[in-house]
């Protein structure tokens, strides 16, 4: 519900703004203060003797930023750098920190998004809620660059380059901060930012525009790759930020949708829970990120769709000429 009155001015949000309101203001003096701690210099803030790149937003929930983080590092591997990300590894609870992520890392430890990484591109992965901790870890695999998946609000480690990640069809709601509204920071914060970057819908003049590409839907048992079209009688679901977004990709892929079920960002699941969802229809299909909680129960009827970032080639070159440049400042890791 309170997203209907962030995003779709639902008619409570009058009688939850005199509650609301307070608040709000209460969470904008406190973010305030403290980012201002650390420009003033009465906090400290670590800087890497790398290159640190921060990938972000200003809104609550998800907007795509793990795509944003794994075009990237899949992006700086092809260029010869050796990119480390880091992530407090939201919704997770490690033995000890900082957790460096491998292959048979549980996601409960570390979280989904950084177990996602990993897979995905094979990059060293830290995490640690005091991501400066991560970092450190991360600098005797030899990383030459950082990447933080999340963290514009964390100020306690200085960055090079950030790149605030927005809904392009949602944008920033009723543009009120936490709890009335989804902003963790004012809109006014994207004008500092190197790279707005806006998730489907229309870009303006100012932002990079990015599209979500979707591949073959990929079996969890076996590997096994196919047209999404091609599964008949699909049950779907999503534990993302806005999970309405991955159901609409798959209409828009020609998917025999027959049930679709949303939960909310990181949820866990339990087995049965997912056996009874798949029972409605004849295949279940989850997003990536989902999937990865799921290896260790697998059905040989569920599926996941990977997508991955798209941007133009122009858009493409000027990020990673910036990129380049910033590391060329920095010199090599022994200088």
């Amino acid at each position: 519900m309170i997203e209907k009155i962030w995003f779709e001015n639902h008619p409570l949000k009058y009688l939850l703004w005199p509650l609301l309101w307070p608040l709000s203001k209460l969470f904008g003096k406190i973010s305030r203060s403290r980012r201002a701690s650390y420009q003033q210099g009465k906090k400290i803030a670590y800087r890497a003797p790398v290159p640190v790149i921060v990938v972000g937003n200003i809104t609550a929930g998800g907007n795509g930023k793990t795509p944003v983080v794994i075009w990237l590092v899949e992006k700086l591997q092809e260029l010869g750098y050796k990119p480390g990300v880091v992530s407090r590894g939201y919704g997770a609870k490690a033995p000890s920190y900082p957790l460096l992520v491998g292959a048979e890392t549980s996601t409960a430890h570390c979280g989904d998004e950084p177990k996602l990484i990993y897979k995905r591109t094979n990059a060293p992965v830290a995490v640690d809620p005091v991501r400066a901790n991560a970092v450190q870890a991360l600098l005797p695999l030899g990383v030459d660059i950082i990447i933080t998946d999340d963290g514009l609000q964390h100020y306690a480690l200085e960055r090079d380059i950030e790149f605030a990640v927005v809904d392009g069809k949602r944008r920033f709601g009723n543009q009120q901060l936490i709890p009335l509204g989804p902003l963790r920071e004012g809109v006014e914060r994207l004008a500092e930012v190197d790279f707005i970057v806006t998730n489907g819908g229309k870009a303006l003049a100012d932002e990079v525009a990015m599209t979500l590409q979707p591949s073959l839907a990929v079996n969890l048992k076996t590997a096994e790759q196919m047209p999404v079209s091609q599964l008949k009688g699909l049950v779907a679901m999503a534990g993302i930020g806005h999970p309405p977004r991955f159901f609409n990709t798959l209409e828009h892929l020609g998917a025999d949708l027959v049930y679709s079920q949303g939960f909310a960002d990181h949820q866990d699941f339990e087995v049965s829970q997912l056996t009874a969802l798949a029972a409605r229809g004849t295949h279940l299909i989850m997003t990536e990120k989902d999937a990865v909680k799921c290896s260790d129960y697998t059905q040989e009827n569920w599926w996941y769709l990977p997508v991955s970032a798209s941007f133009s080639q122009q858009d493409e070159q000027r990020i990673l000429e910036r990129i380049k440049q910033t590391k060329e400042h920095y010199g090599s890791p022994s200088a």
